[in-house]
């Protein structure tokens, strides 16, 4: 099956600061309408909306304007843990340091910007199917 065939389903929030990327996850979930898209431009906000809204994956940009990515994660560790919600962080930098704490702390994936629609769609389509899937 290829991706184009996969039917995406489920909640993902995106707190991202930055309109193009933004703007880039918008129109690849639209073309997924079993796919829910809750939106934060900061850290405090999507903190929020992560504890309020159950998102199954989180995609996280590593530089917001309140907070670190690296803290949301620390924020969201128990429900990481707890396998209630995935996340993975986007950065425009060469792996850090933040991002080697973030998957210490449960982040499951690290995707480098710029994104491009091809990486996010397939990206996406792995990240929200590992959501279905049961496991350890």
């Amino acid at each position: 099956m290829s991706v184009g065939d996969t039917q995406l389903s489920g909640t993902v929030l995106c707190i991202e600061d930055e309109p193009v990327c933004m703007a880039l996850v918008e129109v690849i979930l639209a073309q997924h309408p079993a796919v829910r898209l809750v939106k934060a431009t900061g850290g405090r906000d999507g903190l929020r909306l992560a504890r309020s809204e159950h998102p199954d994956l989180v995609l996280l940009d590593m530089k917001l304007p309140d907070i670190s990515g690296l803290q949301v994660v620390r924020e969201l560790s128990e429900l990481i843990a707890e396998r209630a919600l995935r996340v993975v962080l986007l950065t425009s930098d060469s792996f850090s340091i933040d991002v080697v704490k973030a998957l210490s702390l449960g982040a499951q994936e690290y995707w480098h910007k710029p994104l491009t629609s091809e990486r996010l769609t397939v990206g996406l389509s792995r990240a929200l199917e590992a959501v279905r899937r049961p496991g350890p």
